[in-house]
This record gives C-alpha cells, sequence and structure tokens, in this order.
C-alpha cells in the first residue's frame, strides 16, 4: 500500500541511485507550468511531485498521479496539494482531471491535442487561503506542436469558474479565472532537455458578500529538465527552473523543482 507520495518518491531515488543501471531514451514528461498534450500511453503510471518556493516565503508542494483508462485516449488523474501561505500550513483544494486525447495517439502525429476538464475539491483552508471554501469547475486546452527533432512547443488556454468560494470573513462570491500559456522545448539531448515557458493568469478572489476582485499575474520561466532510464523501464525526470514575475507580477521571483517517475 502506498504510505505517501514523498515515501514512494524517496524510496524510487534510493533504488534509482544504489540499484539500477542507466539506459539511454529520450524524455517523454511534462512541462513545468504548462500542460503538455500526451496522455499516458497504456499500462503507464506516472507520478509527479514539484515544488514551488517564492521570494516572500509562500512555498506550495503538489503531487499529481496520472493514468490511462484503459486506452491512451483516455485518461485520469488527481492533484494534491500543500500550501505555507504566511505562517500557516495546510492542504490545498484536491483536482480530479479527466483527459481525452483527440489527435497524437500516432507516433507520426505532429499535433497533439488534449482537452482537460477537472472537479476542485474544497479541501484546502479558506479561512488560511489555502482553498476556495467551494466546490469549482476548470477547463484547459493543451495542444503540443512538434516542429523538428530538436523543437517542441505546448500552448494552453483555460478557464476556473467557482461558485460560492469564500474568503477568510466567511463572505461568499463567485469566481473565476483565466489561463493562457506557452511552452518552448529544446531537446538538446535526448535525455537533456531546455525549456522555456510563458504563463499568464487572471484570478478573481472574494473581497465581500457577493463582491469580487480581479488580479493579473505574468511569469516568465526559463528551466532545464534531464532523464535517468533505468533498464527496469522506470524513467526518472528531475528539473528546474526560476519563474520571475514581469509586468504585473514585477518582482516576484521563486524556484519550481520538478521531479517525476514513470513506468
Amino acid at each position: 500500500m502506498i504510505k505517501s507520495p514523498l515515501v514512494v518518491s524517496l524510496a524510487l531515488v534510493v533504488s534509482a541511485l544504489f540499484g539500477s543501471v542507466f539506459s539511454q531514451g529520450p524524455i517523454e514528461d511534462n512541462s513545468f507550468l504548462i500542460e503538455e498534450a500526451y496522455n499516458q500511453e497504456k499500462g503507464v503510471i506516472q507520478y509527479i511531485s514539484t515544488f514551488h518556493v517564492q521570494r516572500n516565503g509562500d512555498l506550495g508542494y503538489s503531487f499529481t498521479n496520472e493514468m490511462p483508462i484503459k486506452v491512451q485516449r483516455h485518461q485520469f488523474s488527481y492533484t494534491v496539494n500543500v500550501a505555507r501561505v504566511g505562517n500557516f500550513n495546510g492542504f490545498g483544494d484536491t483536482y480530479i482531471n479527466y483527459r481525452y486525447q483527440i489527435t497524437g495517439l500516432k507516433e507520426e502525429d505532429k499535433i497533439a491535442v488534449a482537452p482537460r476538464i477537472s472537479l476542485i475539491l474544497p479541501t484546502g483552508n479558506y479561512r488560511r487561503e489555502t482553498g476556495t471554501g467551494a466546490v469549482g469547475y476548470q477547463a484547459n486546452l493543451p495542444v503540443s506542436v512538434t516542429h523538428s527533432k530538436k523543437i517542441v512547443t505546448h500552448w494552453n488556454a483555460g478557464a476556473t469558474y467557482t461558485p460560492r468560494a469564500r474568503n477568510p470573513a466567511g463572505d461568499r462570491a463567485n469566481i473565476k479565472g483565466f489561463n493562457l500559456g506557452q511552452s518552448t522545448v529544446y531537446l538538446a539531448k535526448p535525455t537533456f532537455n531546455v525549456l522555456f515557458e510563458t504563463v499568464w493568469n487572471y484570478n478573481e478572489s472574494v473581497i465581500g458578500p457577493q463582491r469580487t476582485a480581479g488580479e493579473y499575474s505574468l511569469l516568465l520561466n526559463p528551466g532545464i529538465r534531464w532523464a535517468h532510464n533505468l533498464k527496469s523501464g522506470l524513467q526518472i525526470v528531475p528539473g528546474i527552473s526560476v519563474p520571475i514575475g514581469v509586468g504585473p507580477s514585477g518582482g516576484d521571483r521563486g524556484v519550481f523543482i520538478y521531479l517525476s517517475f514513470e513506468k
């Protein structure tokens, strides 16, 4: 029985470092802040952990488990979040996700499209600002384009809607959000990639009974990732990036750490 994502991650790292032999193979993985349009292949399950530390001291951890529903065209996943906001630590809201692979099932396909819909469960604490205090809904459209053997781009557009969300005072209002993003991946080597992401978000928050305020953010996120492919079939992909706020997010800085296990 899996006790926790962190225990599983540590166990796999130890196994990889001390008990396995490396083989070569290309990275087939996610970007950091951008969603790629590749569902998991039949029989392949992926565990993704991300850590985001901001200059103001806030931090977030997320664990995502992706798996095909019998075939690659249908994929189920869930994301569990933990956050520290100010002096408060706790669980964030949980995402239950379904993705449908429209194109990209064939190796020769240059364009992959895999829309996602998500149910957001209010497992966070709205009084501590780690959750919205209400059930929410999200849709995202990721599109991945293979330009050459060295360059791949990924494009995202999505929206979030949470009716009757709460603020720390308990006031309720309907809130919405929108996201746009683009990622360019340079395959310097089959097991070493350089990434550059651009992420724009608009999110509303509750400021009073039936009153909301919107906030824009814009991040540039350069990073790298590399793969360790084991003869057992396990692929371990660590990565690191440095999100930089520009425009409405000017002055924001952080470090983003990525760790994936796929088999």
